[in-house]
């Protein structure tokens, strides 16, 4: 297995071995700077997995307790709306799987949920995110 999956809890390392294989290039490259907290602009081709790149270590930090559910924790920006689609799939997936694994095994999973919105997210769904966020805190507004 690579090192740079080493860094990771048991299970995140075992299922991307398992359903991934070994890292890209990017993902070796980017992981110790993120585990780190260091900033990073992650530049990559399409399908390298830029995705998990940025997001498998607050999955990790989740698992692992570093991160308590209940509010938001991570915010991504997408400069292009038309990958909001693809980014939120390329995270449902792999948080499904990895939950059904550790389901599996009789472990816990933190209840991670991942919502997008743009400038078209209908007003009801807008006030739905205000009000009860992807975490899972419950928002009053005035």
């Amino acid at each position: 297995m690579s090192d740079a999956l080493t860094r990771f809890h048991p299970q995140i390392e075992a299922w991307f071995h398992d359903e991934l294989g070994s890292p890209t290039d990017v993902q070796e490259q980017s992981w110790p700077v993120i585990e780190r907290g260091e900033h990073a602009l992650i530049t990559a081709p399409t399908g390298s997995g830029k995705t998990l790149t940025a997001f498998l270590w607050s999955i990790n930090r989740c698992l692992v307790g570093d991160l308590e559910p209940g509010s938001t924790r991570v915010l991504y920006i997408s400069p292009l709306k038309a990958l909001n689609n693809d980014i939120q799939r390329n995270l449902v997936g792999p948080l499904g799987a990895l939950r059904q694994r550790a389901s599996d095994a009789g472990s816990p999973f933190p209840d991670i949920r991942v919502q997008t919105r743009s400038g078209d997210t209908d007003a009801g769904d807008h006030h739905r995110m205000l009000r009860q966020s992807p975490a899972g805190n419950t928002h009053h507004n005035p």
